[in-house]
């Protein structure tokens, strides 16, 4: 059974693709050409546009390279703040015994 995403997971998905769009309309492209530049058919990229959750990063990641922004994926958790307090929690601080 596949679990459906929450509206705000949805909400993200649809500004990736819209971001996506609007990345493909300013370089001035069709469809058509990114969809052929990036190895994927045109009705997938019009599901990413969309934002839909169905479609592979991979494939995402194909757009984003025909659009030159192949390099923003490395930014995606770049600062996890969560995950870094999480672990700085769980280091322990070991003190050392004065040398008397």
């Amino acid at each position: 059974m596949k679990r459906k995403l929450f509206p705000s997971q949805q909400r993200a998905l649809l500004i990736l693709g819209d971001q996506i769009r609007m990345a493909r309309l300013r370089r001035d492209f069709t469809t058509e050409q990114v969809a052929e530049r990036s190895g994927i058919g045109r009705s997938t990229l019009v599901k990413i546009e969309k934002g839909d959750e169905g479609v592979s990063i991979g494939m995402y990641y194909r757009v984003l390279l025909t659009l030159g922004l192949g390099d923003d994926i490395t930014l995606l958790a770049k600062d996890d703040v969560l995950g870094r307090k999480i672990q700085d929690a769980k280091i322990d601080v070991r003190q050392r015994a004065s040398k008397k």
